[in-house]
């Protein structure tokens, strides 16, 4: 019964399980980025950036609606007294306790209002493609960890097999030279050689442990661990000519959306400046009731019931250049932003450009690298076969094992190298998901 019971869990349970300390994370990239958006730091920021941006939206709409308060006053004042000095007041001084409300409403503003919350809807459409920018940039990381984690788990493959080889040739020679058929002189050349390979082990365990550190980063862990992943297939060759590809990301790339928003919301914002020199009108109205007031003048009794309503037109007259300056500020920075999204175009165009330049040669060196490694694994075979004759000196053979390792190397190298140099490709096209 308990071992039904045991299945029963292994089939319900995930398979994403998190792994037991001390055990290997097994992913493969899409789970790998998957977990990386849902993590990491800079894409959370991103994301509360947006919600703030929305709420700055509403903030500015607020303008649209009334605005209503409630008041209570209680006063001590001077019977008879006047308010003397100050913007010639002579409102006159008397005990009251009131309670009210106070409603104003916007009717006019010349267009003021409506622009800054077209101004706050770019914005924070420029914060929903800046957050989109983050994601990409995080998917670009992992798949840059990804690939050199794969790289650097298969150099240390490569490692021991080097190792196990050349060590297989040092106890060959080893027991040549122990029945007089080789000299000290070979002995020492293939020791050489075991040592060379066990600190090209040793490097290979060392970029391992570097690699599993940056891909943790770029999940968005506060944990180390080590990872099991799974190889992924070679992309396809790249496009045969750079220039359609500009056109591709300077219309998909979050960074010029965003760009392009703040500098259409730098524009509506000149406008809302401009438009603070036209008049405008609120609506105000007042109403309560005051329990108690100091009747100082019968028989003109104050009635206790208040209302009132106005309507406020202000029309700017002078404020010493105030208005003109801010709308000149706004234009200034409306044309820098126009200027940061050209910079950014052409950075883009750059980009894409030098991905791809790079892109073309890593999938050229996975063929040249193929055709090294087997032309220095037959080098080796035939060194091998000299050596064994007698007609070749042992650091032929020796050299012959090294170029092998180096192409190996290479070879590897070349594969995840392209894998990489690709995912960078579509980060520049705004292709990368």
């Amino acid at each position: 019964m308990k071992t039904y019971f045991a299945l029963f869990l292994l089939l319900i349970l995930p398979a994403s399980l998190p792994a037991q300390p001390g055990q290997p994370v097994k992913l493969n990239l899409e789970q790998a980025v998957a977990q990386a958006l849902k993590n990491h730091p800079q894409v959370l920021a991103a994301q509360n950036q947006v919600t703030a941006m929305e709420q700055r939206v509403n903030e500015t709409r607020a303008a649209y609606y009334p605005a209503l308060a409630g008041d209570t006053t209680g006063s001590q004042g001077n019977p008879q007294a006047r308010i003397g000095a100050g913007f010639l007041t002579v409102s006159r001084l008397f005990d009251r306790i009131g309670l009210g409300f106070t409603l104003s409403q916007l009717i006019m503003d010349s267009g003021r209002t409506p622009n800054l919350v077209a101004n706050s809807r770019l914005q924070a459409g420029s914060a929903q493609q800046t957050y989109q920018a983050a994601r990409y940039d995080i998917i670009l990381r992992v798949n840059q960890a990804y690939y050199e984690t794969l790289r650097s788990q298969a150099m240390i493959k490569v490692a021991q097999q080097t190792v196990a080889a050349r060590q297989l040739l040092a106890d060959q020679v080893t027991a040549l030279f122990n029945n007089k058929l080789r000299s000290e002189l070979d002995v020492s050349f293939v020791d050489v050689n075991v040592s060379e390979a066990r600190l090209l082990l040793l490097q290979a365990q060392d970029q391992v442990q570097g690699a599993y550190a940056q891909l943790t980063r770029a999940l968005g862990e506060q944990q180390s661990a080590t990872y099991q992943l799974l190889d992924e297939p070679l992309p396809p060759s790249p496009p045969a000519n750079p220039e359609g590809l500009v056109a591709q990301a300077v219309g998909a790339r979050p960074e010029i959306a965003a760009l392009r928003m703040s500098r259409d919301a730098a524009y509506k914002f000149e406008q809302a400046e401009a438009d603070l020199s036209y008049p405008t009108a609120t609506l105000v109205g007042v109403g309560g009731y005051m329990p108690y007031i100091d009747q100082i003048t019968p028989p003109h009794k104050i009635p206790n019931v208040y209302e009132g309503v106005a309507v406020h037109l202000q029309i700017p007259i002078l404020n010493g250049g105030l208005f003109k300056a801010r709308r000149q500020e706004a234009h200034a920075h409306a044309l820098e932003a126009d200027q940061r999204l050209r910079d950014e175009q052409e950075a883009v165009a750059r980009d894409v450009r030098t991905a791809w330049a790079s892109t073309t040669v890593a999938y050229q060196r996975i063929d040249v690298t193929a055709q090294l490694m087997r032309q220095a694994a037959l080098a080796l075979d035939l060194a091998q076969g000299r050596y064994n004759l007698g007609l070749a000196t042992i650091v032929e053979l020796t050299q012959a094992q090294l170029g092998v390792t180096a192409a190996e190397i290479d070879n590897l190298s070349a594969k995840y190298n392209y894998q990489s140099q690709y995912a960078m490709l579509q980060y520049t096209l705004g292709a990368l998901r």
